[in-house]
């Protein structure tokens, strides 16, 4: 097999296991913070880890483009939070409210 056929690209920040929901990015920011594939099997049990090596091989094969693919989605993820930061959902907002307001009587 092919490093390259363990991926799906879904778009330029989408890389994938192949069959499977999980981003490289989510292995790589355990092996990035020092945490061996072994823990990181245990850690994401749908994996194994033929496929933790295989991302971690990808990693260092293309590390400039990887390294640019992580920075972009770590972008994209504190974008989404800010987003979601400013914009909270009907069911937030009540519960914020709420929380206010049992504030308010303690005080």
């Amino acid at each position: 097999m092919q490093l390259d056929e363990y991926f799906d690209s879904l778009g330029p920040d989408h890389i994938r296991l192949r069959g499977l929901r999980i981003g490289i990015e989510q292995i790589l920011g355990y092996y990035l913070e020092g945490v061996s594939p072994e823990q990181i099997a245990r850690d994401l049990p749908g994996l194994s880890l033929e496929e933790i090596h295989a991302t971690i091989t990808y990693y260092w094969h293309n590390k400039a483009a990887v390294d640019a693919y992580l920075r972009r989605v770590a972008g994209l993820d504190e974008a989404e939070y800010e987003q979601w930061a400013n914009r909270p959902s009907p069911t937030v907002q009540r519960l914020r409210a709420l929380r206010a307001m049992r504030e308010q009587r303690s005080a």
